[in-house]
């Protein structure tokens, strides 16, 4: 396990020491928000699974503690996990593992669909806003399931699950994964419209259909299963390179006014960032599995509102609005998908942002912004990188607590930002900074 993965690290922080441009190579890791869903399929398989370009990430560790506790075995190699899913015999995931990651929920599909029983608590996660799991709930009813909700507990029940049309009221990309785990089992053809049609959502489908299941795309957002009861590996899957994580180490170089060549990653995961970049003046340079990031002196400022796949993704707004602080007049970034996803402005601005919160879009001066070095904290995943990019940005230094939130999803951040020239380490949160007046 590397040191960035290791748990407890609530009083450990960031010290970084900014100003300077960032310049080097960087290699994308697996992404974890398709890692996730994919461990949890798993559990569908009648024989060992191997998945490979796995992110040794807090959270692939948690979701991994969770399918053990439910009698699967699971062994790390590098970055190989093999899982053993036919030694399985719970079907109650445990409330202290499953609290902690909302991606656990993802283990009701699986554990529906092949033992018709799931007792799941509602689970936790980053605070970023509610993300009810109703349309799982309801999806899950249109296929048969028996629902019933007490004490904080989801209980479902199907003698076995029936194909039907399902159509999502909001585009979940959560819901289309537990919903797309319990079809793949269910008797007959499940039509599943206004889905989700996230990268990771495509790569639950390749690998949901790589061990037998009948999957097939019918249009932009419309997926057709037919169900069948076996499913099993014939050869290893590689997950797919996590697009937030490249998207972030973009941005760090743009914010920083560096460069960087961002290796195993696949820019047209992130075309919609890509695009924002070059039209604020980056000219930046793609190949099929490569993105190079060029230095540039100035940028401009723009309008960027997020939207689900593939339009701008809400899980880059705190690290594009960063960026802004720099540019060359006043941009406009409007959150649409999470409207808790706000925390760090307040942080930004302790650091010599100029931001204007106005509901759920954030106006950026980035004339009146100088950042400078300062305490500051994370509160979540990603705004946890954000604060990094300002820092990296900044003159002089900063500590960033809220570490623990960070380990959730950057596999080797300092070591990677480090090879890019970054000054970073790892520090306590009562670390003194150095000729610094902020309080």
């Amino acid at each position: 396990m590397n040191n960035d993965s290791t748990p407890n690290s609530d009083n450990r922080a960031l010290l970084v020491t900014g100003g300077k441009p960032l310049a080097g190579d960087v290699c994308i890791s697996g992404a974890k928000n398709s890692a996730l869903p994919l461990i949890c399929a798993s559990m569908l398989a009648d024989s060992e699974v191997v998945l490979t370009n796995v992110p040794l990430l807090q959270d692939v560790y948690l979701i991994c503690e969770v399918l053990t506790a439910l009698g699967a075995k699971c062994e790390f190699d590098g970055h190989k996990l093999t899982i053993n899913p036919t030694t399985i015999s719970r079907q109650d995931a445990p409330y202290e593992l499953v609290r902690k990651m909302r991606a656990s929920f993802l283990v009701t599909g699986p554990l529906l669909a092949k033992f018709g029983r799931a007792d799941v608590p509602l689970p936790g996660g980053c605070n970023i806003g509610p993300r009810p799991v109703d349309e799982h709930l309801r999806a899950f009813t249109e296929l048969g399931a028996e629902i019933e909700f007490k004490k904080g507990v989801v209980y479902a029940r199907a003698e076995a699950l029936k194909g039907a049309e399902v159509y999502f009221n909001i585009s979940s990309v959560g819901a289309t994964e537990n919903l797309l785990m319990a079809a793949a089992m269910a008797e007959g053809t499940t039509t599943l419209d206004h889905c989700a049609e996230e990268p990771e959502v495509s790569d639950l489908v390749n690998f949901l259909t790589s061990l037998g299941a009948n999957i097939r795309w019918e249009g932009p957002r419309r997926i057709v299963v037919q169900g069948t009861r076996d499913l099993r590996q014939t050869e290893p899957y590689a997950i797919i390179p996590d697009r937030i994580e490249a998207g972030t180490y973009a941005l760090a170089a743009v914010g920083t006014g560096g460069s960087a060549r961002i290796a195993n990653c696949r820019p047209k995961h992130i075309t919609a960032l890509v695009e924002k970049l070059r039209e604020m003046g980056v000219p930046i340079d793609t190949g099929d599995d490569w993105l190079d990031v060029p230095a540039t002196e100035k940028i401009d400022a723009t309008k960027v509102r997020t939207q689900p796949y593939p339009g701008f993704p809400t899980d880059l707004q705190p690290q594009m609005t960063t960026v802004l602080t720099r540019a060359g007049g006043l941009s406009v970034v409007t959150e649409t998908v999470f409207e808790q996803r706000f925390s760090y402005v307040p942080e930004l601005v302790r650091m010599g942002a100029g931001l204007l919160q106005q509901e759920n879009a954030i106006v950026v001066d980035g004339l009146k912004s100088k950042l400078t070095g300062a305490p500051v904290e994370g509160y979540d995943l990603r705004g946890f990188a954000a604060l990094t990019i300002a820092a990296l940005m900044a003159q002089g230094e900063s500590l960033i607590a809220g570490y623990n939130h960070l380990v959730r999803g950057y596999e080797d951040f300092t070591e990677k930002l480090t090879g890019l020239g970054a000054k970073v380490k790892l520090a306590d949160r009562s670390y003194k900074l150095k000729n610094n007046n902020h309080k």
